[in-house]
């Protein structure tokens, strides 16, 4: 290799291991490419530790998180109903899930590749422990995996939406479209998919299989207009440790534009309005939720939010606190699902 190739090589690597404090929780540092003359069973172990972090592990806890409480609820709602033999169809389910969220977050990385040595050189991609062409073989068997699992079980409205959860995770990243370099159409993507495709996709198949028709429950209702504008935050609010690799890549996000307090502030104020629309929907609706754990609950999230905003505004944004602060929205979203199916 030229020396220039073989230093920019060194960097990225000295990075991706400095990195591990600015990912999401479960991805640590980049755990290094394996020497050449490594045996099998090192390779394979590296191959693992890349294909995890590839598949972006806080993004795995939100799907699996989100589909148990749904299908926890829907379960709750109709204990007559429950099968148990019903279980495998349920996992084939969750892997297909498991398989599209893989496909989303790798297709990003693959053609984010540049962007990511900067905002977040521990990715595998970024790190050159995986090569863009077997991250397009890997997406390809884990779009191809899913949309086979959901078309052999699951109907074609949900074969459906979940074809359109396929497509709107590819034109958010993939040119001409990649629409993720304008503010509007990406954060539209972020909330379609994670609000309302997920806990309607979810909720849908578990009354179908249960042999029941399709009605919406207060819960569910509920859920998924929270979850929507909740992932409308996180779409916001993603790119604030990223500012620095967007404005060298000159693409145009919130943060970029209005700035890292601003965005921050917007984000929390949002979440701020969520939590206390749940406060409200427990009071004028006292017979669908139950208020003795709807509303504490959701105002101690809110003022443990409110806590650490202040923190994030105390520390002036550098980045370790811009990182924590988004790892806390993320944990935030994780304790909603927890609490749907006692609410």
């Amino acid at each position: 290799l030229p020396q220039s190739r073989k230093q920019h090589r060194a960097a990225t690597r000295a990075a991706a291991a400095g990195a591990g404090a600015a990912a999401p929780g479960g991805e640590e540092g980049a755990a290094g490419s394996s020497p050449a003359g490594a045996g099998l069973a090192e390779r394979v172990v590296a191959f693992q530790r890349a294909f995890w972090k590839f598949l972006r592990p806080h993004t795995i806890r939100g799907t699996v998180l989100g589909t148990s409480a749904v299908v926890a609820r829907a379960l709750l709602e109709n204990p007559h109903a429950i099968d148990w033999g019903l279980m495998p169809r349920a996992l084939r389910g969750l892997l297909a899930l498991l398989c599209g969220n893989g496909y989303i977050v790798g297709i990003n990385q693959i053609y984010d590749t540049d962007i990511d040595r900067v905002n977040k050189p521990f990715l595998p991609v970024a790190a050159g422990e995986l090569s863009p062409t077997l991250a397009a073989v890997l997406c390809l068997g884990l779009s191809a995996g899913g949309l086979a699992i959901v078309a052999t079980n699951f109907g074609r409205l949900i074969t459906g939406l979940y074809a359109l959860g396929l497509v709107l995770g590819t034109v958010y990243s993939v040119p001409p479209l990649r629409l993720k370099q304008f503010p509007l159409p990406a954060f539209l993507i972020i909330a379609t998919v994670r609000g309302f495709l997920l806990n309607f996709g979810v909720y849908y198949a578990t009354r179908a299989a249960l042999g029941l028709p399709f009605a919406w429950s207060p819960s569910i209702v509920f859920i998924t207009v929270f979850v929507t504008l909740f992932a409308t935050v996180i779409a916001i609010t993603k790119d604030l440790p990223d500012i620095e690799g967007d404005r060298q890549f000159k693409i145009e996000t919130f943060a970029t534009r209005l700035g890292v307090r601003n965005i921050a502030f917007l984000g929390a104020g949002l979440l701020l309005a969520n939590y206390c629309g749940a406060v409200a929907a427990a009071l004028l609706l006292p017979q669908a939720f139950r208020q003795a754990v709807m509303i504490p609950a959701h105002v101690l999230l809110a003022a443990a939010l409110v806590y650490q905003t202040w923190k994030l505004d105390a520390a002036a944004y550098t980045k370790d606190a811009i990182a924590r602060f988004y790892q806390f929205i993320w944990n935030l979203f994780y304790l909603e699902y927890c609490l749907l199916p006692i609410i």
